[in-house]
């Protein structure tokens, strides 16, 4: 059965999910600050490349596992075509974000080590700084909305960090992070802007291709985007025909708009319970990988979120977290076009706290 992609241009909708792009659009605007718009050129004049994520690998290996890539039966049975998943969940921190972190990090000069680093993030870019940074004896502070994730709050004090937390979301605090940059002299750890940072976290790409070499498909989620930017660099350069499927969800669906409309834009919020990928705007670095080099991006809704981490709890018996569980949120949405193929699904995040979980499990 071949697989048939749309691209961007020639999206056919149907009338509902035309209403639904007409009214997302609705509440976004064009990223139009000068003054952000300046801070993210200025930081991503460096092209990233299979090379950097061979040469990355060089380096974390000698501080990350390689995580497993574990076929399910079950979820497969579920999914009607073959269903790989990459335990991100098992790495240190519980996530993807470390691979670049310590990446980035392990490549810092004298003066950047001694000034210390500063990051903003919900939890995961949080926790993957703070770990790396405890690896390489570097001072790091990180700022973070108001009602984070405490299990990630927690972690992130634990791996040595300053938390600072301000405003309602992650673009809030990220301003405040960015001018705090500038005040105190740290080198600011931008969560998608940063070459080093994707060229880290390819390397969980590059395990997939190497260890199911004839992959139809990767699914992967998108908040600022390094995951997925990373995939299209990897599988791309070692082969093309391997289709790279984005999922943002409804909630939050900046870089999908971006996409559709081919600039950056900027939504009003970005209210999903998945904090991995909640966020407003689409970044620079990224979005340009993204908007060369993807196939397709879909959005899932707060629903199909949750009952994505059940059957992963289920079929794999691991935990996901709501961005963890987006790429098997995506899946189930795409059963048909996916049918008979071989499909990677990275689990990239498992810090999921017990409250939604039992909140979850309530619901369903």
């Amino acid at each position: 059965m071949a697989l048939h992609f749309c691209g961007r241009l020639k999206y056919t909708f149907r009338h509902s999910r035309k209403r639904a792009f007409v009214s997302l659009l609705k509440t976004a605007k064009v990223i139009k600050d000068k003054k952000v718009a300046c801070f993210q050129i200025s930081m991503t004049t460096e092209e990233v490349t299979l090379e950097d994520v061979y040469e990355a690998r060089k380096i974390l290996r000698r501080y990350l596992p390689r995580t497993p890539l574990v076929f399910s039966p079950a979820l497969s049975e579920r999914l009607g075509f073959g269903a790989y998943v990459k335990y991100e969940n098992t790495l240190p921190t519980g996530a993807f974000k470390v691979r670049g972190g310590v990446n980035l990090i392990s490549q810092l000069s004298e003066k950047e080590r001694r000034q210390g680093v500063i990051a903003v993030s919900t939890g995961n870019h949080a926790q993957s700084v703070a770990y790396a940074a405890s690896l390489f004896g570097v001072k790091a502070t990180i700022g973070m909305p108001e009602g984070a994730n405490p299990d990630k709050v927690e972690a992130t004090k634990c791996f040595g960090a300053c938390v600072e937390f301000h405003g309602k979301d992650y673009d809030e605090a990220r301003l405040w992070v960015e001018e705090e940059a500038k005040r105190k002299g740290y080198r600011y750890i931008h969560s998608a802007n940063e070459p080093l940072l994707i060229a880290g976290v390819g390397t969980l790409y590059l395990e997939i291709m190497e260890e199911v070499p004839h992959i139809d498909a990767i699914i992967v989620p998108i908040g600022g985007g390094s995951g997925a930017a990373a995939a299209c660099i990897v599988a791309k350069a070692i082969n093309p025909k391997v289709k790279v499927i984005g999922v943002q969800a409804e909630k939050a669906p900046a870089v999908y708009l971006s996409w559709k409309r081919d600039q950056l834009m900027e939504t009003e919020s970005a209210d999903t319970f998945a904090e991995g990928l909640a966020t407003r705007v689409a970044f620079t670095l990224t979005f340009g990988i993204l908007n060369k080099m993807i196939d397709d991006i879909v959005l899932v809704s707060e629903e199909e979120l949750k009952k994505a981490i059940l059957a992963l709890l289920e079929t794999t018996h691991q935990l996901a977290e709501g961005a963890g569980a987006a790429a098997t949120a995506a899946a189930f949405k795409m059963r048909e076009q996916l049918h008979g193929k071989k499909v990677a699904l990275p689990l990239t995040g498992g810090n999921l706290t017990l409250e939604n979980l039992s909140k979850i499990l309530k619901e369903f």
